[in-house]
């Protein structure tokens, strides 16, 4: 097994995204003897400049036509970086945060070496992978709910950093979790919960606990539950599992700090998708403010329409509980209106004076949601 480890920091020892990967690295080599490291430091690496000779190469190389000797040098340059994705079976990124980006060489590297027909395919339609390392997806109009998630989360500047394990294992932005002085069961167990009794207008209303009333804050994993999303995870010692994304999330029971299934040492490598379904995909975010505001409610809908009417759906909810909230039992209730649906979801709803007011909201979402969907 070969591993392709990159390092995109500049400081060398003095590094933590370095000494993080390495540490991953390590811990994985001892797991799996006889694993082959390959180390790329984007900084110390001779990148060739990504200037007229090199967009010269990446065109005529992609169409087969001839170089002239610079294009060729560049060329040469371009298929050997590729070449050592080609070869490595996992690769390891350790990635440094940046004015809210990553390394502006990080990007360099991806610019030269990602080039059809070296790490992918694209017919005009359908992109493939030519690595072997874990395939990537590509999210365009199939996913439409998924697009439309993203976009609505954050800003452009954090969602160029963000990773999509990170989205999903974000933290809750109750302020009694972040205030130190408050108790908070998540951040001390056994501390208490400050929520309870105190402002909790944007807190769960539903799968909430004795012990916790917090809000899982993703756009994107609500969108992925939704659409039944896989994700994919690794062990220090190598082994993998497959966890349907509906099972990642816990509820806080008497463990709110406990907020997933994952283990010690267990990292996200990737998330699959499965093929698309029919219907209209929308993704409906209320918020007090119209960008980089948490949502209040958020739903996730995929729609089928029969003469302008739903007939049959997946939805999914966010800002309502310490997970995405989807009731697949009530789907089947559709064809009955929004408030059939939203009876069902809101069934065991436990509100406090600050938030029942999500309730209405929930249902007249639900309402414009499924309109927008009949118009489409």
């Amino acid at each position: 097994m070969r591993l392709l480890n990159i390092e995109a920091s500049p400081r060398g020892p003095n590094s933590v995204s370095i000494a993080v990967g390495n540490a991953f690295v390590a811990a994985f080599c001892n797991a799996n003897p006889g694993v082959e490291v390959d180390t790329l430091n984007v900084w110390d690496a001779a990148l060739p400049e990504f200037g007229s000779e090199a967009i010269g190469a990446k065109y005529k190389g992609v169409s087969k036509q001839r170089m002239n000797d610079a294009e060729t040098v560049v060329w040469d340059s371009i298929q050997s970086l590729a070449h050592r994705f080609q070869e490595a079976d996992r690769i390891v990124l350790g990635v440094p945060m940046w004015n809210f980006a990553y390394p502006y060489k990080l990007k360099h590297l991806i610019d030269l070496a990602c080039q059809r027909d070296f790490l992918f395919t694209f017919d005009g339609n359908t992109y493939g992978p030519l690595v072997r390392a874990e395939k990537a997806f590509a999210i365009r109009r199939d996913y439409a709910v998924l697009s439309q998630a993203i976009l609505a989360g954050a800003s452009g500047q954090l969602r160029n950093k963000a990773t999509t394990a990170g989205n999903l294992l974000q933290r809750t932005r109750c302020p009694y979790f972040y205030d130190t002085a408050m108790p908070c069961n998540k951040r001390v167990p056994g501390a208490g919960c400050a929520a309870i009794g105190g402002v909790s207008r944007n807190h769960a209303v539903l799968g909430a606990s004795d012990a916790c009333i917090a809000t899982h804050p993703s756009d994107m994993a609500v969108a992925m539950r939704a659409l039944d999303a896989t994700v994919e995870t690794v062990r220090p010692d190598g082994a993998t599992r497959a966890i349907p994304i509906a099972e990642l999330h816990r509820l806080p029971g008497d463990t709110p700090e406990i907020e997933t299934v994952l283990k010690h040492g267990e990292l996200i490598t990737a998330v699959t998708l499965p093929k698309p379904v029919p219907g209209v995909q929308v993704y409906r975010k209320v918020r007090d403010r119209a960008s980089y505001a948490f949502a209040t409610v958020s739903i996730a809908a995929i729609l089928v329409t029969d003469g302008g009417r739903i007939s049959d759906g997946k939805v999914a909810f966010g800002g309502l509980a310490h997970r995405p909230w989807r009731v697949e039992a009530v789907e089947c209730d559709f064809g009955r209106g929004a408030d059939a649906v939203a009876d069902g979801v809101l069934a065991r709803a436990r509100t406090t004076k600050d938030n029942a007011f999500k309730i209405k909201l929930v249902r007249r979402a639900l309402a414009a949601t499924m309109t927008i969907a009949g118009q489409d």
